[in-house]
């Protein structure tokens, strides 16, 4: 079935003659989905593109709130040949003004409620057809898919034929769109599912965003690829998913879920018989991995992966997930540590730039071609900007991102390191250290700390802390201590905002 597509063909092949098995389950109304439904209703929403024009290599936009229909939807538009498009929901006008006018789509998916704030910058952008998708699961898309019969012959499209962009955070300069073959996303799903040992019978319990690689094409393809069961939750809240995890086997977060589901009463009993635990995203505190695993009985599984590149590590299923680290390379993917400047290779345990090489890795970036060759290199090895080393075991330490590099003095100072040692001091919660403009160091190393409740903390503990364990170099010259750091939607600290808080410190 749909072997012309090969996206499609893949995502289908464990489901086909199951059609009756569960899919997608609702925890609130208690429906289930069965594989058979949701085929149906992908290939109707196929239907309802092409008859709006679609043709291949088309963009379609998604801006909407989390429903079965959006999943539909994506499954929809690989099966029309088009390019999927999804875009974080808090996206302004003004912004998607950005997205739209670089993709230039055909069709925009969004919320019923911002139909009036988005068609005008949809027309100014040549969009042919705005659709609504709204979080009861109606809207003019949905009746569009009704309107149509199941049953659909999937358009042709090759391994090395688009089947996505995403765009990057934008937390420096344009924000770019990841071209994402089918291929990219199939090789992935199929090395996660071996890797990570999914079956049929697992049942995953789904609360992260669908606009973003980690829910969509590691969370949903996954499942698609085991043909297993998914209890599709419309966002994270820890009481719904603690109540959850007696009939589920797997869990994929974000730090900030764990660590607010260590608050859960009831947790040790409830997660018992989970079999799986991941986490990405952001880096997992290795206090939040121990916790964890005190309460549970379980080791937290860490991965990394990029939007450029889906995933590129992971701890191991069976054997030591060790705190702190990412794990090893998975199966066909190549991790190397090289010199910043001249591209060398560094030896093991000296700390560079990540590269990574592999199937999973992006056809470069929409529209930037001067972007794609410094960034994606001719040999196929991404730069990822990602500064970590190799240990003598082989796993892979992020120490954090090459433009949060500190160069103070003339001396290069890693950020992380001087987290985890702040992230250790009593009553402190957690940590970001950022450089900021100084006269005479060029860059000062600057802390922002999060402190717990009840438990005051001051700069001057934070400084005398840190005295006897690191060299004055990386000391701090300054402390701000607040309530939360800024984050993300997918709970990754924003350094930008905080360096720009700080900008002016020593001017």
């Amino acid at each position: 079935m749909y072997e012309q597509n090969h996206l499609a063909q893949q995502l289908r092949r464990a489901s086909v003659g199951a059609e009756d098995a569960p899919f997608l389950l609702n925890p609130v109304s208690g429906q289930t989905t069965t594989y058979g439904m949701f085929f149906d209703r992908a290939e109707q929403m196929a239907k309802a593109l092409v008859d709006l024009g679609v043709r291949p290599g088309d963009r379609i936009a998604v801006q909407a709130p989390k429903t079965q229909a959006m999943v539909e939807l994506y499954v929809g538009v690989v099966l029309a040949g088009a390019v999927f498009l999804p875009l974080n929901t808090g996206y302004t006008a003004t912004e998607l003004a950005y997205f739209l006018g670089d993709a230039t789509p055909r069709v925009l998916v969004c919320d019923p409620d911002r139909v009036e704030d988005l068609s005008p910058v949809a027309d100014a952008s040549g969009v042919a057809a705005v659709l609504t998708l709204g979080p009861d699961e109606g809207g003019s898309l949905v009746q569009a898919r009704d309107a149509q019969t199941p049953g659909f012959d999937a358009v042709a499209r090759g391994a090395d034929d688009l089947a996505a962009i995403l765009y990057t955070s934008g937390t420096t300069g344009r924000s770019k769109g990841a071209m994402l073959t089918h291929e990219a996303l199939a090789s992935n799903a199929r090395t996660l599912t071996e890797y990570w040992q999914f079956r049929a019978d697992d049942v995953l319990i789904h609360a992260l965003p669908i606009f973003h690689t980690h829910g969509l094409f590691v969370a949903l393809n996954i499942t698609m690829v085991a043909g297993g069961a998914c209890i599709f939750m419309a966002g994270f809240d820890a009481a719904a998913v603690v109540a959850q995890m007696p009939r589920a086997s797997v869990l994929m977060g974000v730090p900030t879920f764990y660590v607010r589901l260590l608050e859960q009463p009831g947790l040790a009993d409830a997660a018992r018989d989970m079999r799986l635990f991941v986490s990405g995203s952001a880096p997992l505190l290795a206090e939040t991995h121990a916790q964890w695993q005190a309460v549970t009985g379980h080791a937290i599984l860490e991965r990394y992966g990029m939007t450029e590149t889906n995933m590129n590590t992971s701890n191991p299923y069976a054997g030591e997930r060790r705190p702190g680290t990412v794990g090893f390379a998975l199966p066909g993917v190549e991790v190397i540590v090289t010199e910043a400047e001249t591209g060398a290779p560094l030896p093991e345990g000296e700390i560079g730039v990540l590269e990574v090489r592999g199937p999973n890795v992006f056809a470069g970036y929409w529209r930037m071609p001067d972007k794609t060759a410094a960034e994606l290199r001719e040999n196929g090895f991404f730069i990822t900007g990602d500064l970590g080393r190799v240990d003598a075991d082989g796993y892979v330490h992020i120490v954090g991102r090459q433009k949060d590099l500190i160069i103070s003095g003339g001396y290069n100072i890693y950020p992380k390191e001087i987290e985890g040692l702040i992230d250790d001091l009593p009553g402190v919660v957690e940590s970001a250290v950022i450089g900021v403009p100084h006269p005479d160091f060029g860059e000062a190393v600057v802390a922002v700390v999060v402190g717990a409740t009840g438990q005051p903390v001051t700069q001057d503990a934070i400084m005398a802390g840190l005295r006897d364990d690191l060299a004055r170099f990386k000391q701090p010259k300054a402390v701000f201590v607040v309530d939360e750091l800024p984050r993300n939607t997918m709970g990754k600290v924003q350094k930008n905002i905080l360096r720009d808080r700080h900008a002016a410190l020593f001017a």
